[in-house]
């Protein structure tokens, strides 16, 4: 497996200097500042390229060329904008950029009510709260029928929740939900935008009707347009699963279990058609064994999110250490090591510890916490390939 790391491009504060020096070998990154749907020009693409070579890595993995909403729920301006990608699927292919992690969640990409919830041990880690998230649902967004969507014990949770939550409870709910992750990873938000609630509701209303099959066949129709280019140039595309791997907002969430994984392979049975393997995002769902899957999508799998999540009793879940959680990492390396040796990975969704809470990291990508996860996942690593090596394994 080649260690990555992902990287937000030269204005991220962490250099890639540093990440060279703690063992780095392939960087994963895009070009964050062209807006989604525009053409990524080869002359950009070089010369992000050319950058990170320059301290001695290699541009690994594109995360994320990015899927425009018009593409996933089939606007009238949707086969212009699968033309586009096309055109700068093309050239990442000319420019060797050859791994493409992409996902087709509708509006929202991974969904944390707290990004810092404390833990016992001093460090911060996302957290989902179900009865906050449904608050939220229900009393912010206001969405039509939403309570219909919720089990009693989490309303009832929610009812009591709406007597005593604070202004400023809500205001960290529509920062974690809306503009801390979902500004940085698919551009559809802002720090200092005066009406995220009111654009969240128009984002969700552009999928009023859109059922699970719809959005199915949605996701059909794009990867059947574009598996000619990625023929031509060997290119992977790399769905990313569903985070968290269930239904929310009464938007279809398509890619959240082993039988969608099998849907989406088998829909486009192409091998450049493939899986990012977010081990997360899937322990995150109490229906996936993560060990069973990896070694049932192994051989379409392109990529790899090393990360573990532990669900507690009432639903709730957070992001555990790496050598915790569900995801049982120690053996998913062995299965991918085995399978996919030249497999690119990153650590994801590290700690904040140590000062990064103060650096204006990205939600979940602090330096401390990830240089951690990195060094217990090459220390797996390690272990496995001394395994393979002498027939343990």
């Amino acid at each position: 497996m080649i260690k990555g790391w992902r990287w937000f491009g030269p204005k991220d504060p962490i250099t890639l200097s540093a990440l060279r020096q703690i063992g780095v070998e392939g960087i994963v990154t895009a070009l964050h500042d062209i807006p989604n749907g525009e053409v990524w020009p080869l002359e950009r693409i070089l010369e992000m390229k050319n950058l990170i070579e320059s301290y001695g890595m290699k541009w690994t993995v594109a995360e994320s060329l990015p899927v425009s909403e018009a593409i996933k729920y089939a606007g009238p301006e949707r086969d212009a904008l699968i033309e586009n990608y096309k055109i700068s699927l093309a050239n990442m292919g000319k420019a060797g950029v050859k791994t493409i992690c992409y996902n087709f969640m509708p509006v929202l990409d991974w969904a944390r009510t707290d990004l810092e919830w404390p833990c016992a041990d001093g460090t911060g880690t996302l957290y989902f709260d179900k009865v906050r998230f449904a608050y939220f649902d229900i009393h912010v967004l206001g969405r039509k029928n939403a309570r219909n969507d919720w089990d009693e014990k989490t309303l009832e949770g929610v009812d009591k929740l709406a007597q005593t939550i604070t202004q400023a409870e809500i205001d960290d709910l529509i920062n974690s939900i809306i503009i801390k992750t979902q500004g940085f990873v698919n551009g559809n938000f802002h720090e200092g935008d005066l009406n995220p609630v009111g654009m969240f509701n128009e984002l969700l209303a552009q999928y009023d009707g859109i059922t699970r099959d719809t959005l199915r066949e949605n996701l059909r129709y794009f990867l059947e347009a574009i598996m000619p280019v990625c023929d031509e140039y060997d290119i992977n595309m790399c769905i990313h699963p569903d985070d968290p791997p269930m239904q929310i907002f009464g938007l279809p969430r398509i890619i959240t279990c082993a039988e969608d994984i099998r849907w989406m392979l088998n829909a486009v049975d192409n091998p450049h058609n493939g899986l990012t393997f977010c081990a997360g995002s899937l322990s995150a769902g109490i229906q996936n064994d993560c060990v069973s899957m990896a070694k049932e999508f192994a051989p379409r799998t392109h990529f790899a999110h090393l990360r573990s999540c532990q669900i507690f009793p009432d639903g709730n879940f957070c992001e555990a250490r790496h050598t915790e959680g569900r995801a049982n990492l120690p053996e998913l390396i062995r299965i991918f090591e085995k399978q996919n040796p030249n497999l690119p990975m990153r650590p994801d969704h590290g700690r904040m510890m140590l000062g990064d809470e103060t650096k204006g990291y990205n939600a979940g990508y602090g330096f401390h916490g990830r240089m951690l996860a990195l060094a217990q996942v090459e220390g797996m690593l390690a272990v496995v390939r001394d395994e393979i090596a002498h027939g343990k394994c």
